[in-house]
């Protein structure tokens, strides 16, 4: 007989950051999720949001989605059910992140009872894969940001990826080209606006930025404006990366079907876990666009070696879980040299502090 869920509970964790994002962001939330199961054994999950809807996320998992929940098969498979039933407060957005609680917990649960990692329960294909250097850097100084991209170079980063968007087009320009000083011609160099620009905004600063040589720039425009990415893809010669803030299959397949992006870019907790973001790999692969799922490096590795092609883990510089002291003990992920391996040994390996 199959177990059923039994209660959910949730916890609103507050994690403060080493280095601030910015002024109004000194800490990211997490919510951690426990389902006990009838037969008393027990998974665990978590949805996140850096500054805005914590509280918000935590109200849908102990009202709305425990309701929903209890007493149904302890299962992963209960995700398109789940949706169906919070879609009247929004197909996406503060429904699908706290459903990733929910589903988190159970793929744990599931992995648990086979006594695998949640990666080879799904079906590894990779044990080592090329990360990142990242980070929240458009408030540093031009000193802080090349002390930053030296580190990454120091690191063994073959690619990095910092902010541009500054009020100022000429600040970009300079602070672009003092990154792609330091890691000289062979690096890879990725750029992100987080939604700053304009479609004309957008249009003459890639006409400035591409004589750097960026793999990809990252949510020109306001993620919502598919039809200005489209056009904004048809004036520039880079790739767009977008999709961190899209919620949905829906919403990503709009995007790729309109020509809007080259690469998709998934947050597995902003999809509403590992069941839609599997989905929207398969989309990706169908469609034949790039994918690199976005932030959470201890989550996004797990998932990203069950991936056909390999994929970049991202690495945003002293904002992992583990780097934070937010987890009772590693999972096991080890980035050195550019490379990410390693990985929990059963379930997601993430118990919070």
């Amino acid at each position: 007989m199959t177990a059923t869920i039994a209660a959910l509970e949730a916890r609103l964790i507050e994690i403060p950051l080493s280095r601030p994002w910015g002024p109004e962001v000194t800490e990211i939330r997490v919510i951690e999720v426990v389902i006990t199961a009838s037969d008393g054994a027990t998974g665990r999950g978590f949805s996140w949001t850096p500054s805005i809807g914590a509280h918000a996320v935590h109200a849908l998992l102990t009202h709305d989605i425990s309701a929903f929940a209890v007493g149904r098969p302890a299962d992963p498979s209960i995700w398109h059910d789940a949706w169906a039933h919070l879609h009247e407060a929004g197909g996406g957005g503060l429904t699908t992140i706290a459903l990733a609680g929910l589903d988190l917990a159970l793929w744990d649960l599931r992995a648990h009872r086979r006594d695998q990692s949640v990666t080879d329960l799904i079906g590894r294909r990779h044990d080592a894969l090329p990360a990142y250097g990242s980070g929240v850097n458009l408030h540093y100084t031009l000193d802080d940001l090349v002390a930053q991209a030296r580190r990454w170079v120091a690191a063994g980063f073959s690619a990095v990826k910092f902010k541009v968007g500054s009020p100022d087009l000429a600040r970009d320009v300079e602070r672009v080209a003092a990154v792609r000083e330091v890691l000289g011609p062979d690096r890879t160099l990725m750029i992100d606006a987080n939604q700053r620009w304009s479609l004309d905004a957008a249009t003459s600063a890639m006409e400035r930025l591409a004589a750097f040589s960026p793999a990809w720039i990252e949510e020109p425009l306001r993620a919502d404006d598919i039809a200005a990415h489209a056009e904004l893809r048809r004036r520039i010669d880079v790739p767009i990366a977008l999709g961190e803030n899209r919620h949905t299959i829906h919403q990503f397949r709009d995007a790729i079907d309109a020509g809007a992006v080259d690469v998709i870019q998934p947050n597995i907790v902003r999809v509403g876990g590992i069941t839609p973001f599997l989905e929207i790999a398969a989309l990706a692969s169908e469609r034949g666009v790039g994918l690199a799922p976005h932030l959470l490096p201890e989550l996004s590795a797990q998932l990203a070696y069950t991936l056909p092609e390999k994929t970049w883990v991202e690495d945003v510089e002293e904002a992992g879980f583990a780097e934070l002291g937010a987890l009772e003990a590693p999972t096991g992920l080890v980035i050195s040299d550019g490379v990410a391996t390693g990985g929990p040994q059963v379930g997601l390996g993430m118990r919070f502090s």
